[in-house]
């Protein structure tokens, strides 16, 4: 399964962007319940699982209500990129930014 370096998800339409993230990558996105409920609620966040956590990426993933102009910042630990990417532009996505390689230091968790 598809998982995470660095992920933070700020999203206008959260119940749409839950169910594009799930479809695409099969991750568990329910609401946050660490956080104080009301800011919870306010800014709708939720905690995003990927699934096992491989060495050399960080256990971190959430989404929230966007609050200002921002976007997201998330590095894919993918098996195939390329058809990851076909799948984004056939369901209407727009790639920023090109395919690259990225290594992080020592595993995390």
């Amino acid at each position: 399964m598809p998982n995470i370096g660095y992920l933070e998800i700020p999203a206008d339409n959260i119940d749409r962007a839950k169910h594009d993230y799930r479809s695409l990558f099969g991750w568990k996105i329910e609401p946050n319940t660490n956080l104080d409920p009301a800011r919870a609620a306010a800014m709708q966040c939720q905690d995003i699982s990927t699934g096992p956590v491989p060495d050399g990426t960080l256990k971190s993933g959430g989404m929230y209500k966007r609050q200002a102009d921002e976007g997201c910042k998330n590095f894919m630990l993918v098996e195939d990129i390329d058809a990851v990417l076909v799948k984004v532009k056939k369901w209407g996505g727009e790639i920023l930014m090109q395919k690259q390689s990225f290594r992080m230091s020592g595993g995390q968790s």
